[in-house]
């Protein structure tokens, strides 16, 4: 590939990027599309939507960049969090690293390169990029001390803010612990695998066991319960039962109105009898789950029908002649519910739905770690505890998988991934046959006459390439995501994080190494089969492959940061909400966008690791990636301050796996510079070049000995001076009701319950006094729980934003 060949994949991508962030800049002024590019500010804040129509909405602007470049880490961390903060924190790290490394290898490393060897040289947009890398000097020439040279300052530079890095996210990650509002998950243990017992439930064992080994610290426990498909279409059965008597009751129940005598339709269905209640309203049976949402959808379409029917069958109201709907579940006596619900008598009962988990809670935080850290019995499969994840972390359909599969669920997942990962192998290979023309012209003679034309020939190997692998690759994050969801993982964040890993090892593997030794698929694993042979392999190839991830950078860089910004798939979803579906309200927080640590974070780490291994090989691709890292600093700030909402929060958990990435694209780019001071006979680099490997080892044990450990454990001092604070200010009281409500399975009925009472109130303004005093009466009832759906198009609405704040 020549200079020109990048100079058309630079103009292409530089083209589309212009033209995507000018388009941004007008789309995000626009009031429809507010819920797309502001839904963060949306949620938190209230946006004004009656703004006018001015000639500015339809000029691009740079408005926004000078916002995002002015924002504070104050700011950041109160939009994002800590991981939106550290991620940040990775992005400056490689703009830092980056820029000592363009500075010492652009200006003295590329002319060494450029000059290595005795040979005329054409002009610079004729040029090879061959004559611009480590491969142009010759043999034995005294200038690799320079290369060498480099390399110390990079690796040192590198290790020295990584270090500076570590130091500060690990005291962030303290400072979030200490200073956040009290967090549930302090207090409370995720316990597995209960052994089955016949003489009682699994509630029984739990309380039993920790009753006895944990009786100072032991507060209560919260049951997982079966969710299956099964019990949530049985569960929307009963529920629509109930709604469809509803139904039936309004046709019969006409009373006129106090005041003109119309009629309206209202009745009640409320139960005073605290097992019925159970049977009616527990949590356990009628509400479905937060990951089955079919249940919920076929209740909010069955209130339409109720809304729409009431509208057609109703006569005016009083005085002003509007339409009165008001209609209660009202109360009934024990035996006819369970008459209405004797089919139910068949349906699992509670103890029949537990799971083998359960969340324990603890009076403190020190006894929480405690419990979770120790092995609870001599049988490690029985008894496994973990610390748990924040309430809205919790990935509750993985809970109810026996633990004795979640071995073999991860042995099967690794497999699934390394086929994948061979089976990838044929895309990437046909990617490169692409670079290579002469190839090319053998295995399709007919593009002989095409591939003549000067630009035609410059598209082909300088853009096609990098563009075909990034459409592949697209495919890899919801594949990886899958097999992380197969695994068993407890938490959102863990499976994300588990994710993240596994494409970029993916992304390692196909965009380095597979491009790096191309060629067929038979001659990769040859390749592979000496290992004696890989740094050779690799001092060999990587310089020849430098031109190949230049246009990588530029299109799965440059490109790709201008789709994020843009957002497009939501774009769509938004046009095609409000001007094909007429639905003009903003769409609920249960839309917007979490930030997608899993597919961003290997694409930076990728990137420094091109840049590592290709800064004093190909110094030519540090300014293009210093342009990536400076651009992708802005476009994710925006997107943190506007668009994504943080729904739980690990503390910065990813960082480990960036520093061990990091250290090691520091040693691959030290044996590759290694093989290749080898295979150009300099001694006296190769010799310099030993020591650095072994330093930079020596300096991740001492970073994995002094910071890695604050990530995988909470610090005791810390927690029992938290404990201290508590008891002092007198706020235990106070944690204890927290926690008996922070770990909800079925979140729906806390919402249901909570509105119910808003709308009796609503309901009994329209009533007379003595039912008025009746429902008061009945309100003070302990023992019962008040269901009220107004069926007027105002309370049906109510219940409606309920249901859709849910979907």
């Amino acid at each position: 590939m020549d200079i020109g060949a990048l100079l058309t994949s630079a103009g292409i991508n530089i083209a589309i990027c212009v033209v995507l962030l000018s388009l941004y800049s007008i789309l995000r002024k626009q009031p429809s599309n507010v819920s797309v590019y502001f839904m963060r500010r949306l949620i938190s804040e209230p946006i004004k939507h009656s703004d006018p129509f001015h000639f500015e909405r339809l000029v691009p602007s740079a408005s926004w960049i000078v916002r995002a470049w002015q924002a504070t880490n104050e700011e950041i961390l109160a939009a994002g969090g800590v991981d939106a903060l550290v991620f940040l924190r990775i992005v400056v790290f490689s703009i830092r690293v980056f820029i000592i490394a363009a500075a010492i290898c652009v200006f003295l490393l590329l002319p060494v390169n450029y000059y290595g060897q005795e040979m005329q040289h054409k002009q610079i947009h004729s040029e090879s990029l061959e004559v611009f890398t480590i491969g142009n000097v010759k043999e034995g020439s005294k200038w690799f001390w320079t290369h060498c040279l480099a390399l110390y300052v990079i690796s040192c530079s590198a290790c020295v803010l990584l270090h500076f890095e570590y130091k500060n996210i690990t005291k962030m990650r303290l400072a979030h612990i200490t200073g956040s509002p009290v967090n549930p998950s302090h207090f409370t243990v995720l316990v597995r695998s209960i052994p089955c017992s016949q003489n009682h439930s699994y509630s029984k064992s739990v309380e039993d066991f920790f009753s006895t080994y944990y009786p100072a610290s032991y507060v209560s426990h919260q049951m997982v319960y079966r969710a299956g498909r099964v019990d949530k279409l049985m569960d929307a059965e009963k529920m629509y039962r109930m709604l469809k008597t509803i139904e039936s009751q309004t046709k019969k129940s006409y009373m006129p109105c106090c005041l003109c005598g119309k009629s309206t339709h209202s009745f009640e269905a409320l139960n005073n009898d605290a097992e019925s209640v159970e049977i009616k309203t527990s949590s356990d049976e009628l509400q479905p789950s937060q990951r089955e949402k079919k249940d919920v959808e076929k209740i909010y379409r069955k209130l339409k029908t109720i809304e729409t029917q009431k509208k057609m069958s109703s006569t005016p109201g009083c005085l002003c002649g509007g339409i009165m709907h008001y209609f209660k579940m009202l109360k009934k006596e024990a035996e006819s519910v369970e008459c209405k619900t004797s089919s139910d008598r068949s349906q699992p009962s509670q103890t029949d739905k537990e799971r083998p988990a359960a969340f324990v809670f603890f009076r403190t935080r020190y006894a929480a770690i405690v419990a979770a850290q120790v092995l609870q019995s001599s049988n490690p499969m029985l008894w496994v505890t973990q610390l748990a994840p924040e309430p809205n972390d919790v990935y509750w359909s993985n809970l109810s998988i026996p633990y004795k599969q979640i071995w073999l669920r991860k042995i099967a997942t690794l497999l699934g991934a390394i086929v994948f990962m061979f089976v990838f192998l044929a895309p990437v290979t046909f990617v490169q046959g692409l670079t290579q023309l002469d190839q090319l012209r053998q295995t399709f003679p007919f593009l002989k006459g095409i591939l003549k034309q000067k630009f035609m020939n410059q598209l082909v190997t300088g853009y096609l390439p990098s563009v075909i692998l990034m459409l592949f690759m697209y495919a890899v994050p919801p594949t990886m995501m899958l097999f992380s969801t197969i695994e068993g993982n407890v938490s959102h964040s863990e499976r994300k994080k588990s994710a993240g890993i596994k494409v970029l090892y993916f992304t390692i593997w196909n965009v380095f190494f597979v491009n790096v030794l191309s060629g067929s698929i038979i001659r990769q694993l040859s390749v592979f089969s000496s290992f004696r042979d890989i740094p050779t392999q690799l001092a060999k190839a990587v310089p020849t492959q430098a031109t190949f991830f230049m246009t990588y950078v530029l299109t799965s860089g440059w490109a790709s940061l201008s789709f994020e910004v843009i957002q497009l798939f939501p774009l769509l979803c938004n046009g095609f909400r409000r001007f094909i579906l007429r639905r003009q309200e903003e769409p609920c927080s249960n839309h917007a966008l979490t930030f997608p640590h899993h597919t961003e974070i290997p694409r930076l780490l990728l990137f420094g690791l091109l840049g590592f291994t290709c800064s004093i090989m190909a110094p030519l691709i540090l300014p293009f990636l210093l342009v990536y890292f400076f651009l992708a600093f802005l476009v994710y700030r925006n997107q943190i301050l506007n668009v994504y909402v943080p729904k739980y929060e690990s503390g910065g958990q990813f960082w480990p796996v960036v520093h061990n990435t990091t250290i090691f694209s520091l040693v691959l780019t030290q044996v590759i510079a290694l093989g290749v001071f080898g295979i150009k006979r300099s001694p006296v680099a190769s010799g310099f070049t030993i020591p650095l490997i072994f330093l930079t080892l020596l300096f991740n044990e001492y970073c994995r000995q002094r910071f890695s450990p604050v990530f995988k454990r909470s610090p005791a001092q810390v927690l029992i001076e938290m404990d201290k604070q508590d008891e002092n200010w007198g706020r235990a009281e106070e944690i204890y009701k927290l926690l008996r409500t922070a770990y909800c399975q079925f979140p729906l009925l806390s919402l249901d319950l909570s509105t119910s009472q808003e709308l009796s109130m609503a309901g009994n303004s329209g009533q007379n006094k003595d039912e008025g005093s009746s429902k008061d009466q009945e309100s003070h009832n302990p023992g019962m729980v008040v269901l009220v759906l107004a069926a007027d198009s105002f309370h049906l609405q109510s219940i409606s934003n309920c249901l859709n704040l849910y979907l």
